[in-house]
């Protein structure tokens, strides 16, 4: 065989442009020829991918069940209720201060209740002192969703029903009346009215188990209620809640924001925060990880393809390739078996977060940010580990490549 004075195409010829659908395709070639040690080194490349995904889809998935738990005790919920004035009489809060507060920007939801100073028996011949304990409140059809309240029999106020004599028991309320059976009558500020619903137990607002609930228009037409609420629900956004809870006397009693009371903001939400920051310091460490053992198995496998493939290099060097055109190839190649890991680590992640949130009850997150990040940081680690073997590659000569030396 005849052999060109030196590396590239003879004195005189130029080498020829590959396009991209050629480098792909050249690449591509390499991998095809030796598919059990592609197999496997993607497969290594997946393991690393899947790891990283399944590390950052477990940990958000639990993150996700600890924030259901957590809004399940109210870390955004806060009470505004009146305190007292100057006097030290029982303040009262204006009837637009629902209004108002719903106006503050990081608020989500308002909702209130408001004593009517009515009492509620079982039926009309029942002494009047023995109350049971139970007040009558006047409430919203938006209270339910504000506190995080679930019907246990019968329906709730409604645009239907809040004008109405209708009544809906707290949990405790119906127990102390003997009363759960919607359509019964209960005897509620002297005439009857009927029951059209009863409630579970309501954490976020165990105030409400001990009370009759009437719909606002209701309590002003019959039991003379004079529409100053007496307890404010209030839901902002968690990372709002400080400064909400700071402009809320203002905004309730403008005129005497010292007469308003707010709630302290619950112990669970510092608990998010702490755990959000200890999850999101895990996932970066063991992702990390993930991600350079990848990298070191594809840099292995080119290291070894460029040892076995020698006598190709110094043929296609022979023929005219350039140095720019093997380091390509091999670039190519590295970046190619690293989106096939990187893909399939990325299913495989997923199915083993699906199916451990699945075992635990969880709800199944995986980030979309994780899955591109992973298969984004595997093509550059791909590129870089594939860069010293492409150079080592382009370096050879056609002679020693040949001779296998």
């Amino acid at each position: 065989m005849t052999l060109p004075p030196g590396p590239g195409p003879g004195p005189g010829l130029r080498a020829a442009r590959l396009g991209p659908a050629d480098v792909v395709r050249l690449g591509g070639t390499g991998l095809r020829t030796r598919p059990l040690r592609v197999f496997l080194s993607a497969l290594g490349i997946a393991i690393g991918v899947a790891a990283m995904i399944a590390v950052v889809g477990i940990s958000g998935s639990g993150q996700a069940e600890v924030d259901r738990r957590l809004d399940a005790l109210g870390t955004n919920l806060l009470r505004v209720a009146p305190g007292e004035t100057v006097a030290g009489d029982k303040a009262r809060l204006p009837t637009e201060s629902v209004a108002m507060i719903r106006r503050i920007p990081p608020v989500q939801q308002v909702a209130a209740t408001g004593a009517t100073g009515a009492n509620v028996y079982r039926n009309e011949r029942i002494a009047t002192g023995r109350t049971g304990s139970l007040a009558v409140l006047a409430a919203g059809s938006d209270l339910l969703p504000a506190v995080g309240g679930r019907i246990r029999k019968g329906r709730w106020l409604d645009a239907a029903t809040e004008r109405y004599p209708a009544v809906v028991l707290g949990a405790t309320a119906a127990q102390r009346l003997d009363v759960y059976t919607p359509g019964t009558r209960v005897w509620l500020g002297g005439r009857w009215f009927s029951l059209i619903g009863v409630l579970d137990p309501v954490p976020l607002a165990p105030e409400i188990d001990g009370a009759a609930l009437v719909g606002w228009p209701a309590a002003r037409t019959y039991l003379r209620f004079d529409g100053h609420p007496s307890t404010v629900y209030v839901r902002a956004e968690d990372s709002r809640i400080a400064s909400v809870r700071a402009v809320l006397p203002a905004t309730a009693h403008p005129a005497k924001p010292g007469e308003v009371q707010i709630s302290r903001p619950s112990d669970a939400l510092a608990a998010r925060e702490a755990t959000e920051s200890a999850l999101t310091g895990l996932l970066l460490g063991l992702g990390g990880v993930a991600l350079l053992v990848g990298g070191v198995g594809v840099g292995n496998t080119m290291v070894i393809s460029v040892l076995e493939r020698r006598p190709e290099i110094g043929l296609r060097r022979a023929l005219g390739a350039t140095r720019g055109q093997i380091r390509t190839q091999f670039v190519t190649e590295s970046l190619l078996l690293s989106l096939i890991g990187g893909l399939g680590g990325t299913v495989l992640g997923t199915l083993i977060t699906a199916g451990y949130a699945t075992s635990r009850d969880w709800p199944t997150v995986v980030p979309v940010w994780a899955s591109a990040a992973g298969i984004a940081s595997t093509l550059g680690i791909g590129m870089l580990a594939g860069l010293y073997p492409a150079v080592r590659a382009s370096r050879l000569s056609p002679t020693e490549a040949l001779a296998g030396t």
